[in-house]
């Protein structure tokens, strides 16, 4: 006589309640993968130009304000800073607090772009414009494009200060809050590395 095994119980799988990343924070992903694309070409291009060019910058151009733009730098790396305590008190379930390092964050990338206007403004007084040589031409194309991003950036930041309290401070990997947070962090490392390449190499 055959013995017939017990039949195992079947386990039931907890139900998903969403996706395992968030659709706006995996969009965000991608676009910023795209965009660092986007800047290897341009930065690829800079060094070309300033590598075939023996004097760089050519004669009678302006020397860059490298003071002015240092402090600037660290201007926009106080913006990352006080979002990452934004996300931390947010995440905390400190609203409050959450909202107004927020409000600095996108105070201190507003500052960014004003001291960067007024630097180009001041550049462009004194000679160095877009058409005038490759160095104007590449400065501004490699410069100009990041401080497009950091207007998006800010936009992005913006929106999520604007958003209803429970809304805009959600716990970081959900929402518009996370999904700005990722891209300020792109705009603020990028930064990090056009400075010391535009300005001081």
């Amino acid at each position: 006589m055959t013995s017939v095994a017990p039949a195992m119980p079947r386990r039931s799988l907890p139900p998903v309640s969403g996706p395992v990343v968030p659709n706006l924070r995996l969009a965000m992903v991608v676009l910023v993968t795209a965009e660092l694309m986007l800047f290897a070409g341009l930065v690829g291009m800079y060094l070309t130009f300033r590598l075939q060019t023996a004097d760089w910058p050519p004669p009678g151009q302006p020397r860059l304000p490298v003071g002015l733009t240092a402090f600037n730098t660290a201007v926009l790396a106080l913006s990352g800073i006080a979002l990452a305590a934004a996300r931390r008190a947010g995440a905390a379930g400190d609203t409050p607090l959450a909202a107004r390092r927020l409000g600095w964050a996108l105070g201190l990338g507003l500052s960014f772009l004003g001291v960067q206007g007024i630097e180009w403004t001041r550049l462009v007084r004194h000679g160095l414009t877009l058409g005038a040589n490759a160095y104007g031409g590449a400065f501004y194309l490699v410069i100009g494009c990041h401080a497009l991003h950091v207007l998006v950036g800010t936009l992005l930041l913006g929106v999520a200060a604007l958003r209803p309290r429970r809304e805009r401070l959600s716990p970081p990997g959900d929402g518009v809050f996370e999904a700005g947070a990722i891209y300020w962090y792109f705009v603020v490392g990028l930064w990090l590395l056009l400075f010391p390449l535009v300005y001081l190499y």
